[in-house]
């Protein structure tokens, strides 16, 4: 395989939680890792134990936040309880500059966000199996509480219906098996521009 996909633009993925994008993604960097590097996000929130400033998140103030995001400074940005979060566009760009294909790993709003500014990108869903399947793998992860796990299944299905709408994602993978999905992820990644 080449180290450089033919399509340099930043590659979105998104998908609801337990679908294993996050296993996908990190396959892509573990066997490729002088191409492909994750967009690290800003947020309010402070560091929890083992956290790293730029490594996990760039760890910002309310105001600093406030500031970047007045100056245009982020492709998406949402609020979760008190924090709020933002892909920064510097970030993408010194990543992009340094020979990486960034891969941004973002939920639906932001998804709506960032194809509504235009931003240059390419667009991937992970979609379950089936919906049973996603709940099945949520309940066997074994970390969420239940009041949590029927919150994730209720945003799981506003995105499976909203990667219906056409034209919003260029490929949709349906991860039933891990290494069909890579392929398939690497197949879409490395294919030669329309």
């Amino acid at each position: 395989m080449p180290a450089l996909p033919p399509n340099r633009s930043p590659i979105v993925i998104s998908g609801p939680s337990g679908v294993g994008k996050g296993t996908l993604y990190n396959l892509l960097f573990e066997r490729n890792p002088e191409t492909f590097t994750l967009s690290v996000s800003h947020t309010t929130r402070g560091p929890r134990p083992g956290e790293e400033n730029g490594t996990h998140y760039h760890f910002v103030t309310k105001e600093g936040f406030a500031s970047l995001k007045n100056n245009g400074g982020f492709v998406e940005s949402a609020q979760f309880g008190d924090n709020f979060y933002g892909t920064s566009k510097a970030t993408i760009e010194e990543q992009t500059r340094k020979g990486k294909v960034v891969v941004l790993d973002i939920e639906m709003e932001g998804v709506k966000q960032i194809k509504a500014s235009g931003f240059d990108a390419r667009y991937v869903f992970i979609a379950p199996p089936s919906f049973e399947e996603l709940e099945k793998r949520l309940r066997g992860r074994g970390t969420d509480k239940e009041e949590s796990i029927l919150k994730r299944l209720a945003q799981a299905k506003l995105e499976l219906e909203f990667s219906k709408t056409p034209g919003v994602h260029d490929k949709i993978i349906v991860n039933t098996d891990l290494e069909k999905a890579y392929e398939e992820l690497v197949g879409f990644v490395y294919a030669e521009p329309q």
